[in-house]
């Protein structure tokens, strides 16, 4: 029986997390992630921000595929812009930790798929910009997803794992604006938003704006497995 691909995912610190009698700093990842990646048939590994010097490329040397994970805004000074009120506050550890993860993965050919705030930092490592700010992209309850819906564009990998337009889980407030280096667009939302974006010259490099470890569908992170070579 071959050994499931080993599938790291990208965490981020709290400085204080409660659970049961414990109030104390933690690496948080809501479990939809993992669980996901189970369910797909992989081994499941969460990546805490390291800043040691070659920690990202070393982890990314022992995975064989990669998810960025969702979360908060990128710094806007990333990608140049100057920062709109709504924006919140920066976490420059992780996006040191995520921006140098995509980079290995990307040295290596190792695949990847960026989740909501996944797609944005793939966006900006590659030279692309965001919009700060859009409406009607989150739940109406702070905590809450929304849905919307999603259409793949024809003729991408995107639209040759999901056969059609399909109603999605979403929470955001922020998306891509110029796309970066390499990118091409393979989802819109009915508004126009760019929902996903994939590098049709990578073996498997694909990112997606809503939240797919919130539904039952698994064809996207199936879709990595396979890719990271599990069937």
């Amino acid at each position: 029986m071959s050994t499931p691909p080993l599938i790291g995912i990208s965490t981020y610190l709290e400085p204080a997390a409660r659970w049961r009698d414990w109030d104390l700093p933690a690496a948080l990842l809501p479990a939809g992630y993992h669980r996901q990646a189970q369910r797909a048939g992989a081994l499941a590994v969460l990546l805490p921000p390291d800043p040691s010097p070659g920690a990202a490329a070393a982890a990314v040397a022992r995975l064989d595929g990669l998810v960025i994970a969702g979360g908060p805004d990128v710094a806007p000074e990333r990608y140049g812009a100057a920062r709109d009120p709504r924006t919140g506050p920066p976490d420059p550890d992780r996006d040191h930790w995520e921006l140098s993860l995509i980079e290995a993965a990307a040295a290596r050919r190792l695949p990847l798929l960026g989740i909501c705030r996944g797609m944005q930092l793939l966006n900006v490592a590659r030279g692309g910009t965001l919009l700060q700010h859009l409406d009607h992209h989150a739940g109406d309850v702070p905590g809450r997803f929304g849905s919307h819906g999603i259409d793949p564009v024809p003729g991408t990998r995107l639209a040759a794992i999901l056969d059609g337009p399909l109603t999605v889980p979403t929470y955001h407030h922020q998306a891509v604006d110029r796309i970066g280096t390499g990118l091409t667009v393979c989802a819109h939302a009915p508004d126009g938003t760019v929902e996903a974006v994939e590098d049709p010259a990578a073996a498997f490099t694909l990112a997606v704006q809503w939240h797919p470890e919130m539904a039952d569908d698994t064809r996207l992170m199936a879709a990595l497995v396979r890719a990271a070579g599990g069937g």
